[in-house]
């Protein structure tokens, strides 16, 4: 081990490419210049309190964020949007008037009709804010009042792909930094031995769109921002484990020589992503005792379990990784990304939506409870929707027992619990088909910089320089939505 590490510094102090010497000359020449830039201490911002900002621009309602993704896109008509005039006009041909010759996808495009669905479901008002619940969500519906429900989202993003990345990045292309890491860019960690930023999957049936690693990437952000996808098994985090044959006290002793290497490379080129990735390491190190203890639920009462439902023990699934996020929630995590496969119902929706309202919705409700018993509530926000919203009109055959429905970017509902939103609120009002905004409309920015509002940031003031442009989550759009503020 010895000479294995006495080679690699030899290697590190001696070897000089031209590339190395180009960049240590220009980076010597301009580095007093560049340093002097950086107004957000962008080349030293890797974590830890605080992040880039210092401190938020005003004093925050949200302390940390738990967004529940439901991949797919599910149905508002059959959950959260009720249209007691599809019953009236049942199998009748979508008005044009209402359709306004807006774009469809390739999958109904072609269609010689589009005749109308109701809901296969009954839907019934709930709470003292008499919210109109459909009887597929049972345990949400008991909620509703702690909840600021907006009917009125909509996107341009009319595919599953480019409509997710755009939630979860503020651009429909690849390669910019997710919302969870510009958080932690933004505010850093409020505990060093957990990520800022972590990740949990979960399917609800199989065949379903696919999750990429863009969702969560940290884009040009420093890498320490990038999402930690957490996994169910007993190795919940690749690589985290120390090799066979190596114990904790020489995985500290190679950290530390490590680390001497990298201030020697980064005097060398300055750098800033090698502070990253040594933070990285440093972080990986501290996670080998903090992960396994916040991800055994072993030790939750039983009253737990039956709060979020039978399957809160099965490792992987939503319940369970619901429960998960009240842990990470309780250590600080900052920013907790579920994301929930199983909602793209272009056929035989009456049942697969059943199939998969069931998986969520006493979790769902249960998360929100558990919090709220715990005290957490009053600084968590709680986030639940999908990328798109679907349409009125039937995909393919009609019949009162089955029937499919496209996306429909149009408009769409999502719901947000606890810190800095109103409870039992409904913000937006679609038309009596669930296919255009009448009032108080809600774009995916708008969302984007709400949130942003309850963390404390101001989101046109959170940049970053990249490649001669400063960028931000909101690109160059999004106000805040006042009205479902607390």
């Amino acid at each position: 081990m010895k000479n294995a590490l006495e080679e690699i510094e030899q290697l590190t102090h001696d070897q000089l490419s031209r590339r190395n010497f180009l960049s240590r000359t220009s980076m010597g020449l301009g580095a007093a210049a560049f340093s002097s830039l950086l107004g957000t201490n962008q080349a030293q911002a890797a974590t830890g309190p605080g992040g880039a900002l210092g401190k938020p621009h005003f004093p925050p309602k949200v302390k940390r964020v738990i967004y529940l993704h439901q991949s797919g896109a599910p149905s508002q008509l059959e959950l959260f949007d009720y249209k007691p005039k599809l019953e009236q006009m049942w199998g009748q041909d979508l008005p044009e008037s209402v359709r306004k010759g807006q774009r469809l996808t390739g999958m109904t495009a072609g269609q010689s009709s589009f005749p109308l669905a109701a809901s296969y479901y009954k839907f019934a008002q709930h709470g003292q804010s008499k919210m109109w619940v459909s009887e597929l969500l049972p345990y949400i519906s008991k909620v509703t009042d702690e909840a600021t429900f907006i009917r009125s989202m909509h996107t341009e993003a009319i595919n599953h792909d480019p409509a997710i990345t755009f939630f979860q990045t503020g651009s429909q292309q690849g390669g910019r930094p997710s919302f969870g890491s510009w958080v932690s860019y933004g505010l850093g960690s409020d505990n060093q031995n957990l990520p800022s930023f972590v990740v949990l999957l979960s399917k609800g049936r199989g065949g379903d769109q696919p999750l990429y690693a863009k969702l969560w990437s940290n884009g040009f952000l420093p890498s320490v921002h990038q999402g930690v996808v957490f996994r169910s098994g007993p190795d919940p985090v690749f690589y985290l484990n120390n090799p066979a044959g190596i114990d904790r006290t020489s995985r500290r002793r190679m950290l530390d020589y490590l680390a001497k290497m990298h201030q020697e490379q980064y005097k060398q080129i300055l750098d800033p992503e090698i502070n990253s990735r040594m933070a990285q390491y440093e972080m990986a190190y501290r996670m080998q005792t903090a992960v396994p203890e916040t991800m055994d639920i072993s030790k939750e009462p039983d009253y737990i379990f039956d709060m979020y439902g039978p399957e809160a023990k099965k490792a992987g699934t939503f319940a369970a990784n619901c429960l998960l996020a009240r842990k990470l929630a309780e250590k600080g995590v900052k920013f907790i990304q579920l994301y929930h496969q199983g909602w793209d119902q272009h056929g035989n929706l009456p049942n697969d939506i059943k199939t998969m309202a069931k998986s969520v919705d006493q979790p769902s409700a249960a998360l929100v409870m558990d919090l709220k018993q715990r005290g957490l509530l009053d600084d968590t926000l709680i986030i639940w929707g999908g990328e798109f919203g679907r349409g009125s009109y039937s995909q393919g055959k009609l019949t009162k027992e089955n029937y499919g429905r496209d996306h429909h970017p149009r408009c769409f509902t999502i719901w947000m619990a606890g810190a800095g939103v109103r409870k039992g609120y409904i913000h937006g009002e679609t038309d009596d088909f669930s296919y255009n905004i009448v009032r108080d409309p809600v774009h995916v920015h708008d969302f984007q910089a709400t949130v942003m509002h309850l963390l404390g940031i101001d989101h046109e003031q959170l940049t970053f320089k990249s490649q001669g442009r400063r960028y931000r989550l909101t690109d160059v759009h999004g106000k805040v939505v006042k009205p479902i503020l607390a």
